[in-house]
């Protein structure tokens, strides 16, 4: 919709490449077809392993549009991690570009057929000992095969299947830190809600600059690079590895007028430390996540960024992206910022170990539920029933994730 109110306006911007909205929406039909004719729709999975660059853009968009979901693979994970993603959830298809298939594919290969078999629930590839097909986007041939397809828009029925909203939208998985990494399955539905949800708080418009710099592996990527071309802003991409350099970071703002981006504090801290105010004045909104944020750097971004709106949010891979949020304000001193309240239509619960809640105050267990719930890790069915749990105060069949974490709620209603 947004392609066809604004197909001149500029959608992508990387380095010195620019690419309009009608020319996005076009190739990424195109893709879209060419997935749908080779099998791909709906609950499929497309692997995606791939630098930040306009092509990878293009991809989860074409991807997303053929019904399918996609599975971020990062180049700079070693090949085991790689083949055991691969293994787990046996994409269709794996996206990917020449240089990439020269440096990994060889060792992926070799580490798919002596542990597919043994690694794969899900998978049945793995009993042949064969990796999904390598699209190389960045083929002559490949793209002269795409460029075939018609770049209208894809009408429903094209698909191989109805889209419904427990489609998979995205499969990410967790880091390992709690046992073997697992591929949180999220759906179109929960994807969709974060996404109006964040609209209502950061009020994006065609005017606003959006800085993709977060590794496609990490959830808060699957907002930065999607709500911008949901609203009509612009994406302004990273380069590969800019994400850990500050020097880069305020010249690629200042260059390019970035309104919003989102850091983890550690990195929020560094940024802070190198930044130059005057080439920081197109900053509208910073968020920060998968740390705690402290006093001292809230402090900080403050008086280097006054008029910026700072938002502290929390939510694990098991959900789509964030579920709490909380507006961080420069006369909050007093303790550590709290993750603050749900988004829409998500529960939070704090419970003892017997799942009674606990009085304001006091310290338990917290628990997700909601729209936003992933469907479960896939492939994992045993994982799964141990971290989301029927739910004792929601409609019957409703579900609640374990999280693992500690939380109290405030007197003034906020989680800390």
């Amino acid at each position: 919709a947004q392609s066809e109110k604004t197909p001149d306006a500029v959608a992508l911007i990387y380095e010195d490449q620019h690419l309009s909205y009608g020319d996005l929406a076009s190739r990424s039909n195109q893709l879209a077809r060419y997935l749908i004719e080779r099998g791909v729709g709906p609950d499929a999975v497309v692997g995606v392993l791939m630098d930040r660059s306009l092509d990878t853009v293009i991809t989860l968009l074409g991807i997303i549009k053929s019904g399918a979901a996609y599975l971020p693979l990062d180049p700079e994970y070693p090949v085991q991690r790689l083949g055991l993603m691969v293994a787990g959830v046996g994409p269709s298809f794996i996206m990917t570009t020449g240089s990439i298939e020269d440096a990994l594919g060889s060792g992926l290969l070799s580490y798919w057929e002596e542990h597919a078999a043994a690694l794969s629930p899900v998978s049945s590839l793995s009993s042949v000992g064969v990796l999904p097909e390598r699209l190389l986007v960045d083929d002559a041939g490949f793209r002269d095969a795409v460029s075939g397809y018609d770049d209208g828009v894809i009408a429903p029925s094209e698909r191989i299947a109805p889209l419904q909203p427990d489609h998979l939208a995205y499969v990410i998985y967790t880091s390992g830190s709690t046992g073997t990494p697992k591929g949180a399955a999220n759906s179109q539905l929960g994807t969709i809600n974060h996404m109006f949800w964040m609209q209502d708080i950061l009020q994006l418009t065609e005017e606003d600059r959006i800085l993709h710099k977060t590794s496609l592996s990490f959830d808060v990527s699957v907002w930065e690079w999607s709500l911008p071309l949901i609203e009509g802003s612009c994406l302004v991409i990273a380069t590969p590895d800019g994400h850990r350099d500050p020097v880069y970071l305020n010249r690629i703002i200042q260059e390019q007028s970035v309104s919003v981006l989102n850091f983890v504090p550690t990195m929020l801290s560094s940024f802070i430390d190198a930044a130059v105010p005057e080439a920081c004045l197109s900053i509208r909104h910073i968020l920060t996540s998968g740390e705690a944020l402290g006093i001292p750097l809230q402090e900080s971004v403050f008086e280097v960024l006054p008029d910026a709106h700072l938002w502290n949010v929390y939510g694990p891979s098991e959900t789509s992206d964030d579920v709490t949020y909380w507006r961080c304000l420069p006369d909050d001193t007093g303790s550590t910022p709290p993750i603050g309240s749900p988004i829409w239509n998500t529960q939070l619960y704090i419970l003892d170990p017997s799942l009674t809640p606990v009085p304001d105050g006091i310290a338990g267990e917290l628990y997700i539920a909601g729209v936003g719930l992933a469907r479960g890790y896939l492939g994992r069915p045993g994982l799964t029933s141990e971290r989301f749990i029927a739910c004792p105060f929601g409609d019957d069949g409703s579900r609640m994730y374990r999280t693992g974490d500690l939380a109290r709620r405030r007197h003034d209603g906020e989680i800390e």
